[in-house]
């Protein structure tokens, strides 16, 4: 048997050890290469509007290139810290540290060419599914058909071959200062009872407390401020959480008699607290790797979703448009917009309205004012509230970003003419789109108005939001009728288009690095489980020979997992609530139903992924109990 031989046979029987790094390591690649097929694909590589958006994928691919050196550099050191004590005995047998190092280089070597190889070919199997759903993301007019990614290919296998040429040159230096002895105790060597300090572990519900409390209540820019310094408390009040307040916890727990002698929980407790210590850092590394993960995701879709939400709250109209004094086209743009609706089949009802500008006494400002009656009429074609004045009051519209009507209430304004405006009543209305903090009077107080200073001409064609047709109407009414001073168009759903293909690749990227930081923090749950699979053996094979059943064994090792694959993933998922329900009170929009789809499916993912691991972790120790 040569080297080559005796290395290739060292991958395939610690092939269990190695699933998991081998998986992670594929699927990485794939993603990799899934970007390169974007970043190379003839409809965005071109020279067009989409220029932006093949940059942001090249840059978004060596980002996760990079992150991908350091996830593959930590998961093979954890893979080779579990084998010292098979590292010892072959240096017991005449093998030289040349030799080991060798041997380590070529089986990370092989894994490495082997999972290059799946990822591209998955990549190539799921291409056409991948450009699809990118086709949608992304919302762009022309369609990326399949095509052969041969620049992708050479790049991604040149690209990951180099990689993990890289990674085994470092790995070889891990067990270089190593002694037989050391190798051969492996992870059996004594370890020293966990200890934490009370303080410390005050510490922990003291900085997420103060942290959560200051996000929960900041509003707008407060949270922008507050944001350096939330996160440094976070991460250290997590990082004592787990290195500090878990350990004390456990510790409490053992000393209470009647818990820890209850049934089998002295196995249960017996050595969490090493457990908890030993996984410290891996816990807390999974738990800020899961809330980026679910706050970039979170946050982006959010984002989507507000700005459109926004756009059609503050604009509930499919088309509007706005003409001044000096607009002589006026009616002849009115008929236009008319006629290619009608020739579009586009269900929409049309209304008018007329704004009238006054200047105030004192000369200092200028107010817009609407006729009840042209109101109301609006009003009815948006299935809103109309309004009812009495007593010679007006009411003052509330409405959009600025807020300005509920300065204006109870505020006479006394215009030039002599005529008093007061407004009794501030209405939150969309009705005239552009427009806050305009009076609406009655018709017979409007009679009584001289001539205005300035007049302007509302038109809104208003239908149900999601016509196909809309979409293609107000391109060609766009380009026919382009922007001028003299009047204004406005396309609902051709804005909400360029918006989304604006927002497209930056949710398409975040959406993509959020699932790899979120594989790769499964996968260090993974790996640090699997790490201890042969303490667990042991130790429940010696258990069972005591009367231990295997119902109870089932039962110890369903908690231990859960305890030690659910406790990061939860704090991650407070933190991102968190985090989340701050975003939506910095732009005073709720993204309750976003931040629940984000963090649920993460929740199930990750639930799926627990039974996965379960499954073969409890067959793996029951094997060695039978």
């Amino acid at each position: 048997m040569t080297f080559r031989q005796f290395a290739f046979r060292n991958v395939s029987r610690n092939k269990r050890l190695y699933a998991g790094y081998f998986l992670s390591s594929l699927f990485t690649v794939m993603v990799f290469f899934t970007f390169s097929i974007f970043a190379y694909h003839p409809v965005l590589s071109g020279v067009n509007i989409h220029s932006s958006a093949t940059f942001a994928l090249s840059v978004s691919k060596w980002i996760i290139y990079v992150f991908s050196f350091f996830f593959v550099l930590y998961s093979m050191s954890a893979f080779l810290q579990s084998r010292k004590r098979e590292f010892g005995l072959m240096i017991m047998q005449g093998m030289t540290t040349v030799q080991l190092r060798l041997m380590i280089f070529l089986e990370n070597m092989i894994i490495g060419l082997f999972a290059t190889i799946g990822g591209i070919g998955l990549g190539l199997v799921f291409a056409k599914a991948i450009l699809l759903a990118g086709e949608n993301v992304l919302t762009i007019n022309q369609k990326l058909s399949f095509y052969i990614p041969y620049k992708a290919i050479i790049l991604t296998l040149f690209a990951f071959l180099i990689l993990f040429i890289l990674i085994s040159f470092f790995i070889s230096a891990v067990l270089r200062s190593g002694k037989i002895i050391t190798l051969l105790k492996g992870n059996k060597q004594a370890k020293s009872e966990p200890k934490s300090s009370a303080l410390l572990s005050l510490l922990v519900p003291i900085l997420l407390g103060t942290s959560y409390f200051l996000s929960l209540r900041a509003e707008g820019l407060e949270a922008i401020f507050l944001l350096i310094p939330v996160v440094i408390m976070v991460s250290i009040g997590t990082y004592l959480l787990f290195t500090q307040l878990s350990v004390y916890i456990i510790r409490k727990i053992k000393s209470m008699k009647t818990i820890f002698w209850l049934k089998t929980n002295m196995l249960l407790f017996s050595d969490l607290a090493y457990r908890m210590k030993d996984n410290a850092r891996s816990f807390f590394l999974v738990a800020i790797i899961s809330t980026v993960s679910f706050c970039a995701i979170g946050s982006l879709y959010g984002f989507q979703s507000m700005i459109g939400g926004n756009n059609a709250k503050e604009n509930p109209y499919l088309f509007t448009y706005l003409a001044t004094n000096g607009d002589s086209n006026e009616q002849k743009h009115i008929e236009q917009i008319d006629r290619t609706l009608k020739e579009s089949n586009l269900a929409v009802e049309k209304g008018a309205l007329k704004l009238t500008y006054y200047s105030a006494s004192n000369g200092d400002r200028t107010i817009v004012v609407v006729k009840q009656s042209d109101y109301n009429q609006l009003a009815e074609l948006m299935e809103i509230d109309t309004i009812q004045l009495s007593g010679g009051k007006a009411a003052v519209v509330d409405f959009g970003m600025s807020r300005m009507g509920q300065s204006m209430l109870n505020q006479p304004v006394t215009l030039q003419s002599g005529v008093v405006i007061e407004a009794n009543q501030a209405v939150v209305s969309p009705a005239v789109y552009g427009f806050s903090g305009y009076f609406i009077v009655s018709d017979d107080q409007y009679a009584k108005l001289q001539t205005p200073i300035q007049e302007k001409h509302y038109y809104a064609w208003h239908g149900p939001l999601g016509q196909k047709e809309a979409l293609a109407a107000g391109g060609k009414l766009t380009n026919q009728l382009p922007y001028s001073n003299k009047y204004e168009f406005y396309a609902l759903e051709l804005q909400n288009s360029i918006l989304n293909q604006r927002f497209g690749p930056i949710l398409f990227i975040g959406l993509f690095i959020g699932i790899v930081f979120f594989v790769s923090a499964g996968s260090f749950l993974y790996f640090r489980l699997y790490s201890d699979l042969d303490d667990d053996r042991q130790k429940f094979k010696s258990v069972s020979k005591m009367g231990l059943s295997e119902r109870e064994l089932t039962k110890i090792l369903n908690r231990q997992i859960i305890l030690l694959f659910f406790a990061p993933i939860v704090v991650a998922l407070v933190h991102g609530a968190v985090a989340l329900a701050t975003l939506s009170n910095m732009f005073q929009y709720s993204l309750l139903k976003e931040s629940l789809l984000v963090l649920s499916l993460f929740f199930i993912v990750q639930v799926i992924y627990f039974f996965i691991v379960r499954f073969f972790y409890i067959r793996q120790v029951r094997m060695a109990v039978a």
